[in-house]
C-alpha cells in the first residue's frame, strides 16, 4: 500500500485488478470517453482489461508509467484510477492523470489521493516536478490541481484532441518539490 486516508487506500495496479478495472471503466464510460479514450478502448471487456493490467504492471515495474488504484478499504470497491505518466527521468518530471467513479465524485477523494501521491512521487520515486494538464471547462480537475497546491503555468495550445473533436487548448499546472524550491533560491 502506498497511502491510506479516510476509508480509502492507494495501491499500485496488480494482476488481480483486471475485473475491477473492467467494471469501473464500463460503469464510468460516459465520464471517461472524452479524456481517457485509450484507457476506455483497452478495457471494453474482461479479456482486454487483463491485457491492460498486465501491461500496466510491467510498465510500473520498469518505471515507465505508474498506475495506482484508489479503493475503499472495507468493500474493496474501485473508486478511481490515478496515473503518473509522461515520465522524464532526466528532468525528474511526471504528469498526473486521474478519474474518479461517478458514485464517488464530489467527496474530495481525488484531491486527497493526488496529495498523497505527490508526496510519494517526491519522497519515494525521486520526481521533482509534477504536472496536471486539464481543460478549462473541466472544473473538477482544475479544482483538484488548485486544492493540492499546483500552480497554473500556461495554456498549452492544441494540446489534446478528443476523438471526433477539434484540438483543445489545455491548462498546465505544476507542483515542484519543496527540496527543489529550497535549492533554487
Amino acid at each position: 500500500m502506498v497511502a491510506k486516508f479516510d476509508a480509502f487506500e492507494i495501491n499500485p495496479i496488480h494482476d488481480g485488478d483486471a475485473w475491477k478495472v473492467c467494471d469501473f471503466i464500463i460503469a464510468n464510460e460516459d465520464r471517461l470517453k472524452r479524456y481517457f479514450p485509450k484507457t476506455l478502448e483497452q478495457n471494453l471487456n474482461p479479456t482486454l482489461s487483463q491485457l491492460f493490467v498486465e501491461q500496466k504492471v510491467k510498465q510500473f515495474e520498469n518505471d515507465e508509467e505508474f498506475l495506482f488504484t484508489l479503493k475503499h478499504s472495507e468493500t474493496r470497491a474501485l473508486a478511481g484510477l490515478i496515473y503518473i505518466k509522461e515520465l522524464d527521468w532526466n528532468t525528474k518530471q511526471g504528469e498526473f492523470a486521474y478519474c474518479i467513479g461517478y458514485t464517488f465524485k464530489g467527496q474530495g477523494l481525488t484531491s486527497k489521493a493526488i496529495d498523497k501521491l505527490s508526496q510519494h512521487a517526491f519522497n519515494n520515486l525521486g520526481l521533482e516536478t509534477l504536472q496536471i494538464i486539464a481543460h478549462k471547462d473541466n472544473l473538477s480537475s482544475i479544482k483538484v490541481a488548485l486544492k493540492t497546491n499546483f500552480k497554473w503555468v500556461k495554456t498549452l495550445i492544441n494540446e489534446f484532441t478528443p476523438i471526433g473533436e477539434a484540438p483543445l487548448d489545455m491548462e498546465l499546472y505544476e507542483l515542484v518539490s519543496d527540496s527543489c524550491k529550497v535549492s533554487k533560491t
